[in-house]
């Protein structure tokens, strides 16, 4: 079978490697689509470590990684799967593959542990259900909120309209907030929401409406947030602007200053971190989806080969595409 292969900082290859036999309690997927996680992507493929800045990216990675963002048909069962048959559709939240014998998602068939795979719906179409992964990350945060009735009838806002923010918008808009606000400073992206119908409004914090936007306990205020862009501005302005509680979704690679009562400017804010993925989120985040809540497509801007990975990384990099998704026979 074909797969992509990172084979140097900023090169790709697609290689041709065996299709992996499933063990008693493994699973092998036909890969029916699989899209980009940008920033998980764009690390590994620029040679910078995603989440521990210790460990060293090594090259070649293994063969289809960073892929885990996908949809397939499972074609073989081990002989100790119980849970799931040929011809069912699934998703692997949370799961990167298992090494050079099990290629990630950038590949044609994968290996998978029966107890890491979620059952999507069959009777749609494959780019409707790729990002599901990501989805069932951020319905962590929205279950969690949803959980202490914290979004019903609330004014809520995301910080960062990337695919991430427009999957919690929807959710979020899903959930019953009063007003779901964008926190976006790049133009094209703010459109996009709007246009899409996933915001009600989209503030620039840089602009004008960031600066007049009230603060924290101040009428008009910003009640619940979800941080969607991990940078440190992006998330002490909604630290800043928001009353009661700031969910914190993107990776937090530097502190962030809680000034609390003391001081007056966070007092009464609860920041709550990305808890884990559990059944439950990927459950709720297949429920939107099939009921027509949460549409994954608005994530995915370009579809393309496989063999064109190294280009859309860089499209990604230059805020020139959302995600990119590569279908069959594109994969080979």
């Amino acid at each position: 079978m074909r797969a992509l292969q990172i084979v140097a900082m900023e090169r790709s290859e697609v290689v041709e490697v065996p299709v992996p036999t499933p063990e008693a309690g493994q699973v092998l997927v036909r890969n029916l689509a699989v899209v980009t996680c940008n920033q998980f992507d764009l690390h590994i493929f620029a040679g910078k470590p995603m989440l521990d800045p210790t460990q060293p990216v090594t090259f070649p990675q293994p063969v289809g990684f960073p892929g885990h963002e996908w949809v397939g048909e499972v074609v073989e069962v081990g002989s100790a799967v119980k849970g799931f048959r040929v011809g069912d559709w699934v998703c692997q939240p949370g799961g990167r593959g298992q090494g050079a014998s099990s290629p990630g998602g950038y590949a044609q068939y994968m290996l998978c542990p029966e107890s890491r795979l979620l059952r999507v719906p069959s009777d749609r179409d494959p780019l409707d259900l790729a990002p599901m992964e990501m989805a069932s990350c951020v319905a962590a945060n929205i279950v969690e909120l949803r959980t202490i009735n914290a979004i019903e009838g609330r004014r809520t806002a995301v910080s960062g309209l990337g695919p991430a923010g427009l999957i919690a918008a929807q959710m979020l808009r899903a959930e019953g907030a009063e007003e779901v606000i964008g926190i976006e400073v790049d133009a094209e992206r703010a459109a996009y929401a709007l246009s899409a119908g996933v915001v009600d409004r989209v503030i620039d914090p840089q602009g004008d409406g960031g600066r007049d936007l009230p603060l924290a306990r101040q009428p008009g205020a910003i009640e619940v947030s979800v941080a969607c862009a991990g940078y440190r501005p992006a998330v002490q302005y909604l630290m800043d602007h928001t009353s009661d509680i700031v969910s914190l979704f993107a990776v937090q690679r530097e502190p962030y200053s809680f000034e609390g009562w003391a001081v007056g400017r966070h007092q009464g804010l609860k920041l709550f971190g990305t808890p884990d993925r559990t059944p439950l989120s990927g459950e709720y985040a297949v429920r939107r989806v099939r009921n027509g809540s949460v549409d994954l497509r608005l994530t995915i801007s370009h579809t393309m080969s496989l063999r064109d990975y190294d280009e859309a990384l860089r499209l990604i990099a230059n805020h020139q595409a959302m995600k990119v998704a590569f279908l069959p026979p594109e994969l080979g």
